[in-house]
């Protein structure tokens, strides 16, 4: 009896810890927004999860207890905002799809850039937009995964949107639209040069930026793509009127 005492003790000890652990929550929430924020800021494959550990100041062994392996800790962050991609969708189905309404097209884009450009300026939500943007950029084999299950569907969405907007063109060259939107998007996002560049005058991220990314996008796409030609007017020949 008394060999096995220890034993016992230990296991209760362990189910004893997992309870407590269950019970904070906070913690298991902080090893996330480390996880966010150092793979925004460096990339997947050079962060460790001990740095990870360190940043959410918890022991090491609780970044597997709550998470398991680093690539699903990585899935986990983009489940965890996976209600943003959703609010993203309802945003797009609120619009009129009338393309024969000029503010179509630019109530496409400002569904498309508003949500991220705000997730963006939030506090909670810096970190993720600025991960989705290096994922993006800089497609890894674990972010693959990700784009296909959460992005691809969301990408796919706006392709069609555009295609109704803009009836004369291929869905082909709504894809390219969508791509080339995506582009301006992302480099807004993430570029740290505006302030120097403009000696001052522009602030990384400015909210006030909006409109005027919504309408470049607008103007582009309206350029790039061919006009529509009007078929020719009927005319009546001379004889025909005598």
């Amino acid at each position: 009896m008394n060999a096995r005492t220890p034993t016992v003790k230990r296991s209760a000890h362990r189910a004893a810890a997992a309870t407590a652990e269950a019970a904070r929550p906070d913690r298991r929430h902080a090893i996330l927004l480390a996880a966010e924020k150092l793979f925004a800021q460096h990339g997947y494959h050079a962060v460790t999860i001990r740095q990870i550990a360190e940043e959410a100041a918890v022991p090491l062994a609780l970044v597997g207890y709550y998470y398991g392996p680093k690539h699903e800790l990585f899935h986990a962050i983009f489940e965890h905002w996976s209600h943003s991609i959703e609010e993203r969708l309802a945003g797009l189905k609120a619009v009129n799809n009338d393309p024969d309404d000029a503010r179509t097209l630019p109530r496409i884009i400002e569904a498309f850039t508003g949500p991220v450009l705000a997730l963006r300026a939030s506090a909670e939500g810096e970190y993720y937009a600025l991960l989705v943007a290096r994922e993006l950029y800089h497609a890894t084999e674990e972010a693959d995964r990700v784009l296909r299950g959460y992005f691809d569907p969301l990408a796919e969405a706006y392709i069609d949107a555009l295609h109704v907007a803009l009836p004369h063109a291929t869905r082909g060259q709504a894809a390219w639209c969508y791509q080339f939107s995506l582009g301006a998007l992302l480099h807004h996002l993430t570029d740290s040069r505006i302030e120097r560049l403009s000696h001052g005058e522009n602030r990384r991220s400015d909210p006030a930026a909006a409109p005027m990314l919504v309408n470049f996008i607008v103007g582009g796409l309206r350029a790039a793509l061919p006009r529509h030609k009007a078929p020719p007017k009927k005319t009546t020949s001379r004889r025909q009127k005598t």
